[in-house]
């Protein structure tokens, strides 16, 4: 069961919810000719890249997301990739409902 306040902390910042439209439409977040799209995600480094913000900043909020279990975050080599968890989001939406 997912910690709805958890969820709800992680989603109170604008920042973190745009990361979770841009994992919902993961194309937008590859315009590198030189990023391929892979089945474990978008690369860490085209959400630095999209928010301008550093990549420490970006990787404390994908930890809070990640924490909520919103995202996955997977490391394959030197690569970090990021994908939208949907069956925590359904979790959520579920238990928000359900209570309210």
């Amino acid at each position: 069961m997912i910690d709805v306040d958890l969820a709800h902390k992680a989603l109170a910042h604008p920042f973190r919810r745009d990361v979770l439209r841009w994992l919902k439409s993961p194309d937008t977040l590859l315009t590198d000719a030189a990023c391929v799209r892979s089945p474990h995600g978008v690369p860490l480094s085209s959400i630095v890249v999209r928010s301008g913000l550093s990549q420490s900043t970006v990787s404390a909020h994908l930890a809070v997301l990640r924490e909520a279990g919103l995202i996955v975050a997977t490391q394959v080599g030197q690569w970090r990739f990021v994908a939208r968890d949907d069956s925590g989001i359904a979790a959520f939406v579920t238990q928000v409902v359900s209570d309210l």
